[in-house]
């Protein structure tokens, strides 16, 4: 009983040092519309499905739970010029803390341009812009007060009130920019950078209204081949919140394990790790333009007596439709 008090103890603490840092995933890089807008409509393919799930500190019962979900594609391919991208997206995040007691979610809309650099479209620049409508629940009725215990127990009711009610709701404003490029037209590598909560929203339950504070993220990757059946994918990112931070970096070896370059079977393993925080083993398996990415986190950090090192654990799929007419102009993969 007394570790399971201590558990929620440091759950808390640490809601408190990272200041309503927005939702994370540690495979940022399989999660294109919450990283950055301008990757919208910025891939090889007709269109493109994304969904994210992530339990974060399984030892503390449903500390953090996020999932996301994206559908974006490219527009007016006939209108625009050639190897140019109009992309446009639609994208929704719903995450949940403390089993639940706190829900947030978001609903976004993005659209990006992407300027081609030279006749073969291997070379881009591009900006994104997003705009999302956001909604916080409290369910105060899993709340406990200081005022509900007295000098005759518990009595359960409390004076403390929520003065703006338990429903918040802020529109927000984000944006981005990207460059992507190849030197043979088979690699590939990217580096972007992307700000969140332009605006800064105000957002409260009680009394003060609190701006939300903007997210930075610098964030670069890339995919390049080391002979016909092997490949490399790296990505590191670095993002700034308020007074948190993070950043994470790491790699995965690729296998073709059919020989086919046009619908390869590709089976990935490798690790990122979160500075200070954890080391993220991954493992993935492409086929059929589906990719699903498995990954866990192993805390290391000063959480890890808690928590077991158990950080959590997470699942992503992608998956892109291609037309047999599909040029393959290389783009950021993940």
């Amino acid at each position: 009983m007394m570790r399971k008090y201590f558990l929620i103890c440091i759950c808390v603490f640490a809601a408190l040092i990272v200041k309503a840092q927005d939702p994370h995933f540690s495979q940022f890089f399989a999660s294109p519309l919450t990283l950055n807008p301008a990757f919208t409509g910025k891939f090889d393919g007709s269109w493109r499905l994304a969904a994210n799930h992530r339990d974060q500190w399984p030892s503390i019962p449903k500390a953090y739970v996020t999932t996301s979900a994206s559908i974006d594609f490219p527009v007016l391919q006939k209108r625009i010029p050639e190897n140019d991208v109009f992309g446009v997206g639609i994208s929704g995040v719903s995450d949940a803390s403390a089993n639940s007691q706190l829900k947030l979610n978001y609903g976004s809309l993005s659209l990006s341009y992407h300027k081609a650099l030279d006749e073969n479209g291997y070379n881009t620049i591009g900006a994104g812009f997003q705009g999302t409508y956001s909604s916080m629940n409290l369910d105060v009725s899993k709340l406990t007060f200081e005022d509900m215990l007295t000098q005759n127990g518990f009595t359960g009711t409390t004076t403390d009130i929520l003065t703006n009610g338990n429903n918040q709701s802020y529109f927000d404003v984000n944006a981005g920019v990207l460059f992507s490029g190849s030197t043979n037209g088979e690699n590939n590598y990217y580096v972007g950078a992307s700000m969140y909560h332009i605006n800064r929203p105000q957002v409260s339950f009680k009394d003060k209204n609190w701006y939300l504070a903007g997210r930075i993220t610098v964030h670069a990757g890339g995919t390049f081949y080391l002979s016909d059946v092997v490949s490399l994918s790296t990505s590191a990112i670095h993002q700034i919140q308020n007074k948190a931070s993070e950043t994470t970096i790491g790699a995965a070896v690729g296998l073709n394990a059919n020989n086919d370059n046009v619908n390869p079977t590709n089976v990935y393993l490798g690790s990122w790790i979160r500075l200070n925080d954890a080391i993220i083993p991954y493992i993935g398996l492409e086929f059929a333009g589906m990719r699903i990415g498995a990954s866990y986190d192993i805390n290391i950090s000063s959480l890890k007596a808690a928590t077991g090192n158990r950080g959590g654990s997470e699942i992503s799929i992608i998956y892109i439709k291609r037309p047999a007419e599909s040029k393959g102009i290389p783009c950021p993969r993940f």
